[in-house]
């Protein structure tokens, strides 16, 4: 099998146009990353005026927003307007750096007329409350992925962005990366054929930590960030998104490496299928019922992935594909391998594989040579044509579903029926119980929005 990719650590520059060979076309096709470039390159009348820029506020200011912060400050249609953390210096530094506002609660930057869109990265615990907040003030919505906590949150967030007209993008930056995009849509319009099963990296669930309390950080409001959660003890392994393990990998903020690295493979899965608007009819398991072990000392997440339980988690959809967990040591951790009537096909983040070979390279060869990939770009488009965003919120709901509902069959260790339309299992009042959570007052969801 031909490996057709690209990686950042190839040089295709030192290739003559005499040179240009199936391994130049590897790297000089897929590559087509944006240009990055300095601040004061273009000349003022270049740039749009500040009433035609889009005022951007951000909510949450930790290790993923400072990447979508880069991003976004390159781009000339975005002017950065206030930004809002619960940690206070970390905003702080941030708004002096970039000579902005920092605003001490995200119900303050929503009343701010100069705000008119929103980046909001905060933990997965919080997603519902402020991206429903935010449509309600009349923002639109850049949401961090996964989308959401549990499934009925994903669905009043899609409710509130159509009851309020948004634009609303959930960040599943796949969805904007051109192969990526092609790959799905060649899938999915049967370049390969018939599409039999799927497969993919089994990914880990979440578990708990009951860790000894550690001083709250000066300038943290320990007790908000924890929010709808009930509170426990600060512990900046609980804090931070990715230490030992952080709240990435820990079950009352999120569903684990399932919801964070599964929303992205399992994404592509759904877009290559064709189930943006819908999702598998039936989830089950093989292997032991998984029980969130606790920890009471710190540990790496992944000694932590290694030691629990993963039962394998197969799905079925309403025509007949099936998608089962690879035994490759090396799946796709960002896709998957389709096994089609035609040949395979891998697909990964920017990496696309086939057997016959050419038609990956059929696929590469068709790139347009200047391509931006840019997620917030797209987004940023889209509020200003109104159109429906590349993950929409729609998208990401029912991404997020698909792994939420994996987590729930591990947890009850049997096989369930899944109703796409209506988002509920078939006669099982107790696998229903699980497709919401408690959340501790006032951080409570609307009945409807």
């Amino acid at each position: 099998m031909m490996r057709t990719s690209f990686s950042l650590s190839e040089h295709p520059a030192r290739f003559s146009r005499r040179e240009f060979t199936r391994r130049t076309l590897l790297t000089t096709a897929a590559l087509g990353l944006p240009q990055f470039l300095r601040s004061g390159v273009l000349a003022a009348n270049a740039q749009p005026g500040a009433n035609d820029r889009i005022g951007i506020g951000f909510i949450g200011m930790g290790r993923q927003a400072s990447a979508l912060l880069r991003d976004l400050l390159r781009l000339p249609a975005a002017r950065l307007v206030a930004v809002t953390d619960l940690h206070q210096e970390r905003a702080r530094k941030v708004a002096q750096e970039q000579g902005i506002a920092a605003v001490d609660d995200y119900r303050r930057l929503l009343e701010r007329k100069d705000v008119e869109a929103i980046v909001t990265a905060t933990p997965g615990h919080w997603h519902a409350l402020v991206s429903i907040a935010c449509c309600q003030a009349g923002k639109d919505v850049y949401c961090e992925k996964p989308l959401s906590l549990t499934v009925r949150e994903g669905r009043l967030m899609a409710q509130a962005a159509r009851k309020y007209n948004r634009v609303f993008q959930v960040g599943s930056q796949q969805r904007s990366v051109w192969i990526n995009q092609k790959a799905c849509e060649f899938l999915r319009t049967g370049g390969m054929g018939k599409i039999s099963k799927v497969l993919y990296q089994n990914y880990a669930s979440s578990w708990n930590m009951d860790l000894p309390g550690q001083p709250v950080p000066a300038g943290l409001d320990w007790n908000t960030w924890c929010g709808p959660v009930e509170p426990m003890p600060y512990h900046e392994d609980v804090f931070l998104p990715r230490a030992k393990p952080g709240w990435i990998s820990l079950w009352p903020f999120s569903g684990g490496d399932f919801s964070d690295w599964g929303t992205h493979g399992l994404d592509m899965v759904q877009s290559a299928l064709g189930m943006d608007d819908s999702g598998p009819v039936e989830v089950w398991v093989e292997g032991e019922r998984f029980v969130p072990p606790t920890f009471k000392e710190p540990i790496k997440r992944e000694d932590g992935n290694k030691v629990c339980s993963r039962p394998k988690v197969f799905f079925r959809y309403a025509n007949g594909v099936v998608l089962e967990p690879s035994d490759d040591p090396k799946p796709p951790a960002f896709g998957g391998l389709f096994l089609t009537e035609k040949g395979t096909f891998r697909l990964d983040r920017g990496r696309i594989e086939s057997d016959p070979e050419d038609l990956a390279m059929d696929l590469l060869r068709q790139r347009p040579r200047q391509q931006d990939d840019s997620h917030l770009k797209n987004w940023l488009d889209c509020i200003k044509s109104r159109a429906r965003p590349n993950a929409d919120v729609e998208i990401g709901h029912r991404s997020a579903t698909v792994c939420q509902i994996a987590s729930i069959a591990r947890l009850l260790g049997r096989r369930l029926k899944w109703d796409p339309v209506n988002e509920r299992f078939d006669g099982d009042a107790e696998a229903n119980s699980h497709l919401d959570r408690k959340r501790r007052a006032p951080w409570t969801l609307p009945q409807s929005v």
